[in-house]
C-alpha cells in the first residue's frame, strides 16, 4: 500500500495551529468499495468532530472533510491505520479547499459517470461475527444461510457494475425490510452500508429440489439428510455449484466419479472445522492461517498416515478410512478447504459425517454451472438433489487452489474465488488500455490500463463451446467492470489456440503476438516488480516456439522487452502430437528410440502387450488396482479409480517407434513429456486421464523414497552440452541431454530398483542440471537473478530442490507467488510484455 497526501500550507505570515480550520478533498483508490470504507470514514470523521461528506464514485471513494488542523492530521493518519480489514488502500491523496463552515457528516449517494477506475473486492469468507449469529438461537439470523456484513460475503460474483452499490448487484432484487434498513443506516452497526445485507424476512431463500423426501426443518437440513444417506447433492455456492457427497462413502464417491466422467483426477474435500482438516492433512501454522483466511481456498497438503493414499489397500482397515479411496487415487496430497459461506457451515454441521467431497458442479471439461436453469439441466444426470437459492450469481467463479510448500509460500494452482479480481501492478505501466488473451489450458484472461492489471478467474481448458463461452463472459465482465476498452490485444503465438482466435477476431485493434515461454518469464518478473534481465528456467508441457517447434524445457535470458533462447532440453520425437500427452508410454518409446536403448524398448513393448504390472508395489501403470472387490453403484467406475491395465498391441508400439524415427515427426523439448516418459518407464503411469497426471503421480511416488532425499549425489546423469558462445549459434545454446538419464532409469528398472528410488533420482537429476545450467548462463551474461515459470513448478519436490541448489550457487531466485506458475498466469505475462513494448514504441 502506498499513500501520498498533499496538504495545504497555512496562510503566509501566520503559524499553523491546531485551531486553524481547513477543508480537504480526500480521494482513496484501491479496494475501497464494498469493504466498509465509507462507514469507516463516516465514523472517524464524527469521532474527530469533522464536517463534510463521503461517497463512492467510478474511481473509488472521495470525501470532503472540514475542521481543525489537528483533527484533519489525525484523520489522514487513522483513515489508513484503522482501515477495515478488507480494504486495500493503494493511494490516498488530499487537496485543500476553502472552508465552508459546514456542520455534520453524511454518506452521499454514489456519483455515476466518469471513467471507472474503482477496484472491486473479491468474495470473502464468512466472518466470525456472522458465524456466531448463524448458530445463536436468539439471533434473528439464526440458521440463515445468507448472512453477511461489511467484513464478509459475496462481492465480485454479484457485482454488475461500479460504483459498488446494492443497485448494481444481484441483490437489487431484494428490497430491505425495516429492520435491515435500520441496520444499513446505523453508523454504529457493522452492517452500515453493507450492500449484500439480508435476513430471513427480506433476503434470498434456499430450497431443496429432489424427487425424494428428506427430513429436516429447512432446505439445508434436508440436503444434509440426503448426503448422510449417501446421495449426491448439487449445492449452489458463492461462484457456482458444487457437487457434494460423503467423503468416507466409497460407493457415493465412485458413483460421483462415474456420473461426472472424471476417472482419476482428485476431488476436493470440505472439512467442517480446522481441527477436522488437521486430522486429514499435515498443516503448518501458515497453512492453517491460509485455510481460515478470508480467501478460504482449497489447500493441497500431504495426507495424514491414516488417510488412504498410494499405499496398497490391504494395509488399511475400514476403521482407518476417513476418506474413501476414490477421493484422490494415487495422490500423496489431499485438497482440503473450510466452509466459506453460512450455507456451507450449516450443511457441514447438519450432515455431521466429517468431511464432504465438494467438487466443481460440472461435467468433465465443462465450466462450473452457476445459473439455476442450466445447473438443473446439466447436472440432472449427476446429482440426486439440488440445494438452490434465489440470489443470482452474475459471474461464475470456481474455487481457488494452492499447494503448500514447506518453509516457502504456497504455490498457486488455480487463482479464482477469494482472489479475483484483486489488481496486480505492472512494473511498466500500459500506455494504452489492453487485453491479454491468455492460453489454451487452465485459461485466464487479463485486462490492463495504466499500472493496473486485472487477471480474470480460472476458466479451464478451452476445449468445448461451453468453456469458450465462459471465457468470453469473463473477458466482457472485466472490460465492463473496470471500464477497459482495449486498443491493444496480446495473444499467444499459436494460431490455433482458441484464445488466440478470439483475440485475432477483434477488428480495428492492434494485435501483439507473444511467445509462450517469454510470457511465463515476464509473469514471474512482473509480479515481483522487476523488468529484468534475468535467466529464466521455464518448464511446462508445450508452447509454440519462435522456430515453429514445440518448446517446453527452456532456458531463456531476457526481460519484459525480449528474450534469447539460451538453452533447452534435447529435442525428442512427439509421436502422435497431442496424443503423447495422454499416453505417457508414447514418450517412453520416443526417448528409448532417442537413447538407442533397444533392450529396454523390447522389455517395455512386451510388458505393454501383456498388460503392465505395477512397479514397487504401486498400482498398475494405468491406474490403481482393485483391492476389495466392492462393486460400484449404478455403472460407476471401480471404487479405487481406474482398475483396468494398459495393453498396447505390439504392432501399435512398432508403429509409434517407427514414427519416432521419421524425419516428419514433430519434435519437442517439453519437460512435461520427459516426466511422462520416466513415469511410464518406472511403471507409475502409462496412460493419463487428465493433464499432468503422470508427473503428479511420479512426484507422489518420489516422496515415498526411504533413502536420503537431501543427498544430491544420488541422482541420474543429465549432462549439459554446447554453451560455447564463441563457436556459432548452435554451439552457443546449452542443451540438457536426458539420454544418459533414460538409460540409467532402464538399468534400474531391469535391476528391480524401487520405483520410489527411480523417481527421486530423476527429480534430483533435473534440479541439479537446471541449477548448473542457470548458474552457467548467469555467469556468461553477468546476471544474478533466476526466474522460474511454467506449470512444472507446481511440483513441490522439484521446486524445493532447484531453489536450494540455485541459492547455494549465490543466485537470487524469483518464484511465482501471486499467480500460478502455469498457464493461469500466462495472460498477465502477455500484458506485461505488451505494455513494456508499447511504451518503447512511443
Amino acid at each position: 500500500m502506498s499513500v501520498a497526501a498533499r496538504r495545504s500550507a497555512p496562510p503566509r505570515g501566520r503559524a499553523a495551529t491546531p485551531s486553524v480550520r481547513m477543508r480537504l478533498r480526500v480521494r482513496a483508490t484501491g479496494v475501497v468499495q464494498g469493504v466498509g470504507f465509507r462507514p469507516h470514514v463516516h465514523r472517524l470523521a464524527r469521532e474527530l468532530a469533522l464536517a463534510g461528506w463521503v461517497r463512492n464514485d467510478a474511481r473509488g471513494v472521495v470525501a470532503e472533510v472540514e475542521g481543525a488542523l489537528g483533527a484533519l492530521d489525525a484523520f489522514m493518519t487513522q483513515v489508513v491505520a484503522a482501515a477495515p480489514p478488507l480494504a486495500d488502500i493503494e493511494q490516498l491523496r488530499a487537496e485543500p479547499l476553502a472552508p465552508t463552515g459546514a456542520s455534520g457528516f453524511a454518506i452521499l449517494a454514489s456519483e455515476r459517470g466518469g471513467s471507472a477506475d474503482a477496484h472491486v473486492s473479491p468474495d470473502v469468507a464468512v466472518c466470525a461475527d456472522c458465524l456466531a449469529e448463524l448458530f445463536d438461537p436468539s439471533d434473528r439470523r439464526y440458521r440463515y444461510p445468507f448472512g453477511s456484513c461489511t467484513n464478509c460475503g459475496p462481492r465480485y460474483t454479484i457485482v454488475e457494475g461500479v460504483p459498488y452499490d446494492r443497485a448494481r448487484t444481484t441483490m437489487s432484487a431484494f428490497p430491505l425490510c425495516p429492520t435491515c434498513r435500520a441496520e444499513y443506516e446505523d453508523p454504529a452497526d457493522r452492517r452500515f452500508h453493507a450492500e449484500p445485507i439480508a435476513c430471513p424476512a427480506c433476503g434470498p431463500r434456499a430450497r431443496l429440489v429432489s424427487v425424494e423426501r428428506w427430513p429436516g426443518a429447512d432446505a439445508v437440513a434436508q440436503a444434509a439428510a440426503a448426503i448422510r444417506a449417501g446421495r449426491i447433492v448439487a449445492v449452489k455456492g458463492l461462484g457456482g455449484y458444487h457437487l457434494a457427497c460423503r467423503a468416507d462413502d466409497e460407493r457415493a464417491v465412485a458413483t460421483l466419479r462415474a456420473r461426472k466422467q472424471r476417472e482419476d483426477k482428485p476431488f476436493a474435500l470440505m472439512a467442517p472445522t480446522l481441527e477436522a482438516a488437521r486430522a486429514l492433512v499435515v498443516l503448518t501454522p501458515a497453512d492453517e492461517a491460509l485455510l481460515a483466511s478470508p480467501l478460504a481456498p482449497i489447500l493441497l497438503a500431504a495426507r495424514r498416515d491414516h488417510c488412504p493414499s498410494v499405499r496398497p489397500w490391504d494395509e488399511q482397515t475400514d476403521s482407518d478410512r476417513q476418506v474413501a479411496r476414490s477421493v484422490a487415487p494415487r495422490s500423496a496430497d489431499l485438497g482440503v478447504m473450510l466452509p466459506a459461506t453460512p450455507l456451507h457451515h450449516l450443511l457441514l454441521r447438519d450432515a455431521d459425517c466429517g468431511a464432504l467431497v465438494m467438487t466443481s458442479g460440472n461435467r468433465s471439461d465443462e465450466p462450473i454451472a452457476h445459473v439455476d436453469e442450466d445447473a438443473l439441466e446439466r447436472l440432472a444426470g449427476i446429482a440426486d438433489a439440488f440445494l438452490v437459492h434465489d440470489r443470482p450469481i452474475h459471474i461464475r467463479v470456481d474455487d481457488s487452489v494452492l499447494r503448500g510448500v514447506p518453509r516457502r509460500r504456497p504455490v498457486w494452482v488455480r487463482r479464482s474465488r477469494g482472489a479475483v479480481p484483486t489488481a496486480l501492478s505492472l512494473p511498466l505501466p500500459a500506455r494504452r488500455p489492453l487485453l491479454a488473451a491468455g492460453g489454451e489450458l487452465k485459461s485466464t484472461c487479463c485486462v490492463a490500463k495504466g499500472s493496473h492489471a486485472w487477471v480474470g478467474h480460472h476458466i479451464g481448458d478451452l476445449q468445448s463451446w461451453e468453456t469458450l463461452e465462459a471465457y468470453r463472459q469473463s473477458v466482457a465482465h472485466l472490460e465492463r467492470v473496470f471500464a477497459v476498452t482495449p486498443q491493444l490485444v496480446a495473444h499467444d503465438l499459436h494460431p490455433d489456440y482458441r484464445a488466440t482466435v478470439e483475440a485475432l477476431a477483434r477488428e480495428d485493434i492492434e494485435h501483439v503476438a507473444v511467445q509462450h515461454h517469454h510470457a511465463h518469464l515476464a509473469a514471474t518478473l512482473a509480479e515481483h516488480g522487476e523488468t529484468g534481465p534475468a535467466v529464466g528456467a521455464i518448464l511446462d508441457g508445450a508452447g509454440l516456439g519462435t522456430d515453429g517447434g514445440v518448446w517446453g524445457g527452456e532456458l531463456l535470458v531476457g526481460d519484459l522487452h525480449g528474450f534469447e533462447r539460451a538453452g533447452h532440453l534435447l529435442p525428442v520425437a512427439l509421436p502422435g502430437g497431442d496424443r503423447a500427452a495422454r499416453d505417457p508410454w508414447r514418450m517412453a518409446c520416443a526417448w528409448l528410440v532417442a537413447a538407442e536403448d533397444h533392450e529396454a524398448a523390447a522389455r517395455l513393448r512386451a510388458r505393454l502387450a501383456r498388460g503392465a504390472a505395477p512397479a514397487d508395489g504401486a498400482a498398475p501403470a494405468d491406474g490403481v488396482a482393485r483391492a476389495d472387490g466392492v462393486a460400484p453403484a449404478d455403472g460407476a467406475a471401480p471404487a479405487d479409480g481406474a482398475a483396468r491395465e494398459a495393453r498396447v498391441q505390439a504392432s501399435t508400439w512398432d508403429a509409434v517407434a517407427a514414427l519416432a524415427c521419421a524425419p516428419a515427426c514433430p519434435r519437442t523439448t517439453s519437460a512435461g513429456r520427459l516426466f511422462d516418459a520416466v513415469a511410464a518407464l518406472a511403471g507409475v503411469r502409462l496412460t493419463s486421464t487428465y493433464e499432468g497426471q503422470a508427473a503428479a503421480e511420479l512426484e507422489a511416488v518420489a516422496a515415498r523414497d526411504p533413502g536420503r532425499p537431501r543427498d544430491a549425489r544420488d541422482r541420474y546423469p543429465l549432462p549439459l552440452a554446447g554453451g560455447d558462445r564463441c563457436a556459432g549459434d548452435d554451439a552457443g545454446t546449452l542443451v540438457l541431454d536426458p539420454r544418459p538419464l533414460i538409460r540409467a532409469v532402464t538399468r534400474d528398472v531391469a535391476c528391480d530398483v524401487a520405483a520410489a528410488r527411480i523417481a527421486a533420482r530423476f527429480h534430483r537429476a533435473l534440479a541439479h542440471a537446471l541449477a548448473h545450467a542457470c548458474a552457467r548462463l548467469a555467469e556468461q551474461h553477468g546476471l544474478a537473478t533466476v526466474a522460474l515459470g511454467g506449470g512444472v513448478w507446481v511440483n513441490r519436490l522439484l521446486l524445493q530442490a532447484t531453489v536450494a541448489a540455485l541459492e547455494r550457487r549465490g543466485l537470487r531466485v524469483l518464484v511465482p507467488e501471486l499467480l500460478p506458475p502455469g498457464d493461469g498466469g500466462l495472460a498477465y505475462g502477455q500484458a506485461a510484455i505488451a505494455a513494456a513494448n508499447d511504451r518503447s514504441q512511443r
